[in-house]
């Protein structure tokens, strides 16, 4: 029986520590399809304005009457100091970060702008050193794993950029029929000719903004603790901030959308890449940092570049290949020196915790055996001294408790 429990118990452990991993690993397959829906849905000429406020209108509509509901009692106070922070969240994320890596995405392609926003590991991590939630202590081998990875995953991701090399053939490439590949190859795309510079400046500008999202959610987190109110509350602000940015810069676009690419575009995005992604960003951040939560964002750019090839029959190249082999090796650093220092967290908080329970159960006994063996003691020697020294060891002997706890009684 104890050794199932204890099964059991190492079972529940492995769970719970793998719970994190996994989540973030599936919102990666999350957001490498909202890429390629979306590529398809601006393709077909929606404004990037509008699917922004259309994505956070679903994702508001769907997280908000949850918020109300389960967290209704353990809703903090709004403050203005926590409203304006919510404020600048919803202007970084919705409206600077999106309209921005949209625009960047419809100038590019999905795989390319994914590989400029695996920067953002790197970006977080000075943002957060800068900010104090980061120590770099280049003496410990867990910090020079952070600091490496983060490196290697950035040079990763420009030679993906800046090396293309021979296209790979891959079996399903030759025979996906052209009508699957019509979004990337439409007549509005090909009229923008693929402004890589100016994609690149946009998506790295998204990439910045996506950051300091992160930062300032992990700093808010700690004063508005309802992680789906905060959630809601962001998605609805950035809806009203989109809405205004809309009307300045694309007083034209066309609001109007059917049962089409561009519904399921706005739906995908406003629940999966803003509502969810939000939320479980959140609870993995307060347990992690925003470090960790961003380490994951290379593998987007494989599942991506699969994906793209398969879907929009964009080539894979061996630059591609080489860089995602370097952005996996920059990963597996980063993460392994967050694991340690996660790990070396944990037992500083262990010990502390052992003392004290040592201190209120077992020191006040660990008292009473010395004084009883220090008694003890001193009457084995009565019998071998001399009367006067018996008469002198045989006043009563005040425990150390008592005599410390007499001058309280006395002060008070």
């Amino acid at each position: 029986m104890e050794g199932k429990e204890m099964m059991m118990k190492s079972s529940n452990s492995l769970i719970e520590k793998s719970k994190p991993y996994i989540a973030m690993i599936c919102l990666q397959f999350g957001y490498a399809g909202m890429n390629i829906v979306t590529k398809v849905s601006l393709n077909s000429g929606m404004s990037h304005y509008v699917l922004v406020v259309y994505r956070h209108a679903f994702a508001t509509a769907v997280i908000a009457p949850f918020a109300l509901v389960l967290e209704r009692k353990v809703r903090p106070k709004m403050t203005f100091r926590i409203f304006m922070q919510i404020f600048v969240l919803g202007l970084l994320g919705p409206v600077i970060d999106q309209n921005f890596y949209y625009a960047g995405l419809k100038f590019t392609s999905p795989t390319f702008a994914c590989a400029i926003s695996n920067m953002l590991p790197a970006m977080t991590f000075v943002m957060a050193v800068i900010c104090r939630m980061e120590k770099v202590d280049v003496k410990k081998v867990r910090c020079q794993a952070k600091v490496v990875g983060t490196l290697i995953t950035v040079g990763g991701a420009m030679l993906m950029t800046l090396y293309k090399g021979h296209v790979i053939n891959l079996v399903w490439s030759s025979h996906i029929h052209p009508a699957h590949a019509a979004g990337a190859s439409s007549p509005s795309s090909a009229a923008t000719d693929k402004d890589w510079l100016k994609g690149s400046m946009l998506v790295i500008l998204a990439t910045f903004a996506w950051a300091a999202f992160f930062i300032l959610q992990a700093i808010t987190m700690r004063e508005y603790t309802a992680q789906l109110s905060l959630t809601a509350l962001v998605c609805f602000l950035g809806t009203l901030q989109s809405i205004v940015v809309t009307f300045v810069m694309d007083h034209k676009a066309v609001w109007t959308i059917g049962w089409d690419m561009n519904l399921l575009a706005a739906a995908y995005a406003g629940i999966i890449s803003s509502g969810v992604a939000y939320y479980v960003q959140g609870l993995v951040m307060e347990k992690r940092g925003p470090v960790f939560v961003t380490a994951f964002s290379p593998l987007m750019m494989i599942i991506v570049a699969f994906m793209g090839s398969f879907i929009l029959a964009e080539k894979i190249y061996v630059g591609g290949v080489l860089g995602a082999v370097l952005i996996m090796m920059g990963l597996y650093s980063v993460l392994w020196g967050k694991y340690k220092e996660y790990k070396d967290k944990e037992a500083e908080e262990v010990i502390p915790e052992t003392i004290k329970g040592t201190n209120n159960n077992q020191m006040t006994n660990i008292v009473e055996d010395l004084e009883s063996e220090d008694v003890e003691s001193r009457r084995a020697n009565v019998g071998t001294s001399t009367g006067a020294q018996a008469v002198a060891i045989s006043v009563p002997i005040s425990p150390p408790m008592i005599a410390m706890e007499a001058p309280k009684g006395a002060a008070a």
